[in-house]
């Protein structure tokens, strides 16, 4: 019989009992092998020893110890800076940076978008009004980029699929760094004006179309949350939607450009102000007021991307 076999029999207790209220007994002779004579005190050292050995217990990851997710990637990207000289018009239906695309997809195309539009869509579970800070060109016509994005072989994914993928682009192409909180901020409530609302109730069995640009929304099958976001876009401030409206409308709202190139473009210069776009065009109003919520702010972003 082994020591290991004795020890897991039972034996080692018994008798590391019995050296510690009897400490002069350091040897045992068993009546049935007068010749087995069994040191106790080299006994407890190597069954304890053969116990308590690293190799026979299973690894335990060190306290708090967490391991790093892998970053969701595209398979191939390329990225290109829109020439600000350019002729084409991009603010008609027809032009390809206004033409919706569908998934599920293999590859994700943006055209003639700006930074903060590839924001909004990389975190697009947050309000476009909530990515907030950052340098001012994000936000204006100054830079504009052409993306196109390809996932692994063959998979057709979800737009909220590729948003990790579009997130871990923008942090490799263009450093990006950013933080979440939860704040107040300036921005505006929503309200039915006085008159009432003029919104178009939705009826058509048609698929929804839309249409964004410089100078106007058009959208079909939205509510009047969506109206808030789409104006608080128009705003660059968060909307919330105090209306109270709970139906689903066609939007069609028409306004003068307040910045950029289009600014002072004669074909808008007899449009009204988003502000009073809002009003007279839907029978709503923008009301100043302290809005909270989750926040995403913008820590650092590159203009420049690297190169493809």
């Amino acid at each position: 019989m082994s020591l290991c076999t004795i020890a897991a029999r039972g034996f080692l207790p018994t008798m590391m009992s019995r050296i510690l209220h009897n400490p002069g007994s350091r040897r045992i002779r068993f009546a049935s092998h007068p010749r087995l004579v069994i040191n106790l005190t080299a006994l407890a050292g190597l069954a304890l020893a053969t116990i308590l050995t690293p190799a026979q217990t299973p690894p335990r990851p060190a306290h708090g110890a967490q391991t790093t997710p892998t970053k969701q990637a595209f398979e191939a990207a390329s990225i290109h800076i829109v020439d600000p000289h350019s002729s084409v018009d991009h603010n008609t239906p027809n032009d390809a940076s206004n033409q919706p695309q569908t998934f599920p997809a293999n590859r994700w195309t943006m055209h003639y978008i700006q930074m903060i539009s590839l924001l909004c869509a990389a975190y697009s579970e947050i309000e476009c009004g909530h990515v907030v800070d950052g340098p001012p060109w994000l936000r204006t016509n100054e830079m504009h980029y052409d993306l196109t994005a390809k996932v692994e072989g063959n998979a057709m994914l979800t737009k909220d699929q590729m948003k990790p993928m579009l997130r871990t682009l923008l942090e490799e192409r263009f450093h990006l760094k950013v933080h979440s909180e939860h704040k107040i901020v300036p921005g505006y409530a929503l309200v039915i004006a006085k008159g009432g609302p003029k919104l178009t109730i939705h009826t058509s069995t048609l698929p929804s179309a839309q249409f964004f640009s410089g100078f106007e929304f058009k959208f079909q099958n939205v509510s009047a949350e969506y109206v808030a976001k789409l104006i608080g876009w128009g705003v660059k401030q968060p909307v919330v939607d105090k209306t109270g409206l709970t139906g689903m409308y066609d939007v069609d709202l028409k306004f003068a450009p307040e910045e950029g190139p289009l600014k002072d473009d004669p074909r808008f210069a007899n449009l009204p102000s988003i502000f009073t776009a809002v009003q007279e065009q839907l029978g709503l109003k923008l009301v100043r007021e302290k809005v909270p919520g989750d926040y995403i702010i913008i820590d650092h972003v590159d203009k420049i991307p690297t190169e493809n």
